[in-house]
C-alpha cells in the first residue's frame, strides 16, 4: 500500500508514508526529522527513534534520533568566520565552538503530498526569514525545500536550497545529516563498508586541520569492517571515482545501502557514541567541518558557494537490502 497518512507526536502532527516494505513517520513541525523508519518486512526498527517521554531531551538535542538535518555539519571554530566580505557570529554551544548548526526544531510546512502507483512523497517548505534566531546568525535569507519519496524499500531525500538574497552576495553553504541506525546491541553481526581514501586530521578541539592521513586500519572498510569494539568518531575523505554511499550489512545479508550525490557529498562521518553497542551514526556531509576557516579551495572543503537566485538539490538515498533466498 503506498499512500501517505497522519499521526501524532506529543500533539505535533507527523506524517507517515506506507509501502509493502516500508513506513517512515516524518515530524515536520519539530525539525522535519525522519523520527522513525518501519521495516515490514523484517519487523525491525532501523533508527534511534524518540519515545514521547523523551520530548524534553528531543527538544535540546533533536540531533540525536532519527535523520536529523545539520545546517551547515560539524564544528565552526569559536563560531565564527569570514566569507567573501562579510562576518558569520554563530553562537557557541561546545565550548567556544560552535557545532551542527542553526536548524534544530524549527517549524516546516507540507506543501504537497503525493500519491502514485509507484510510491509516494511528502513534500515541506521553510524560509529561514522566519526565524530571527537564524537570521541573526546567518543574516541571508534562504528557502529549503525538502522532498520525501517512498519506492518500495528505498527512502528518497531532496533537499533544494534556494538562495533569496537580492545583495549580489554570494554564501557559503553546507549540509549534513546524522543519521542513527540501530546496531540491535549485536555489534559482531554487522560490518560496515565505505569506500574512503583518506581520514581527515583534527586538532585537540577535534576540528579538522585541513590535513589527511592514510586509513590505517580503517583500509579494512573498503571490503567491510566488523564493528565489534569499534570506536569511531572519524571524517573520512571519499573521493576521485569512488561512490559516494556506505553499506551497512548483518552477517545474514539483511542490511542497507546510504547513498547520496557524488558531486556534493564528499565527507561521511561515522560514529558510535562509545563502544559500538545500540547505534552507528554515518553521516554524509556537503562540507567539511568549519570549511570557511580552513586555508583551502573549495573542491577540498566542499564549501557551496550560493548565488542569489541560485537554487542546489542535494540527494541522498536509503535502500533496504535483504538476503538472497537459497536456491532449491
Amino acid at each position: 500500500m503506498k499512500q501517505v497518512t497522519k499521526g501524532s507526536w506529543n500533539g505535533y502532527d507527523t506524517y507517515i508514508l506506507h509501502s509493502q516494505e516500508l513506513e517512515v513517520t516524518l515530524l515536520p513541525r519539530l525539525g522535519n526529522n525522519v523520527i522513525a523508519l518501519r521495516d515490514l518486512v523484517q519487523e525491525r526498527d532501523i533508527l534511534r527513534t524518540p519515545a514521547e517521554s523523551e520530548l524534553e531531551y528531543y527538544m535540546l538535542k533533536p540531533y540525536h534520533f532519527g535523520i536529523p538535518l545539520l545546517i551547515p555539519p560539524g564544528r565552526l571554530r569559536k563560531g565564527r568566520f569570514h566569507y567573501e566580505g562579510a562576518d558569520y557570529r554563530f553562537t557557541p554551544n561546545s565550548g567556544d565552538n560552535h557545532i551542527h548548526g542553526l536548524h534544530r526544531t524549527q517549524s516546516w510546512c507540507v506543501s504537497d503530498i503525493e500519491e502514485d502507483e509507484e510510491g509516494c512523497a511528502v513534500v515541506t517548505e521553510f524560509l529561514t526569514q522566519n526565524d530571527p534566531d537564524w537570521m541573526e546568525q546567518f543574516p541571508v535569507p534562504l528557502k529549503l525545500e525538502m522532498t520525501f519519496r517512498l519506492q518500495n524499500a528505498s527512502l528518497h531525500q531532496t533537499l533544494k536550497v534556494t538562495h533569496l538574497g537580492e545583495r549580489e552576495q554570494p554564501v557559503p553553504f553546507g549540509i549534513g545529516y546524522h543519521s542513527w541506525f540501530h546496531l540491535d546491541g549485536q555489534p559482531e553481526r554487522w560490518q560496515l563498508i565505505l569506500p574512503a581514501q583518506a581520514v581527515y586530521e583534527l586538532d585537540a578541539g577535534l576540528i579538522p586541520s585541513g590535513g589527511l592521513l592514510p586509513l590505517g586500519s580503517l583500509e579494512a572498510l573498503h571490503q567491510g569492517m566488523n564493528l565489534q569494539g569499534a570506536i569511531l568518531d572519524t571524517i573520512l575523505r571519499v573521493g576521485g571515482d569512488q561512490a559516494a554511499e556506505a553499506v551497512m550489512l548483518r552477517e545474514d545479508g539483511y542490511g542497507l545501502r546510504y547513498s547520496a550525490d557524488s558531486e556534493y557529498f564528499r565527507h561521511w562521518v561515522v560514529y558510535t557514541n562509545g563502544t559500538a553497542d545500540r547505534f552507528l551514526c554515518i553521516e554524509p556531509y556537503t562540507w567539511l567541518p568549519d570549511a570557511p576557516n580552513l586555508a583551502k579551495d573549495e573542491d577540498f572543503t566542499g564549501l557551496i558557494s550560493l548565488v542569489p537566485g541560485q537554487t542546489v538539490a542535494l540527494r541522498t538515498s536509503l535502500e533496504l537490502l535483504y538476503p538472497h533466498p537459497e536456491a532449491p
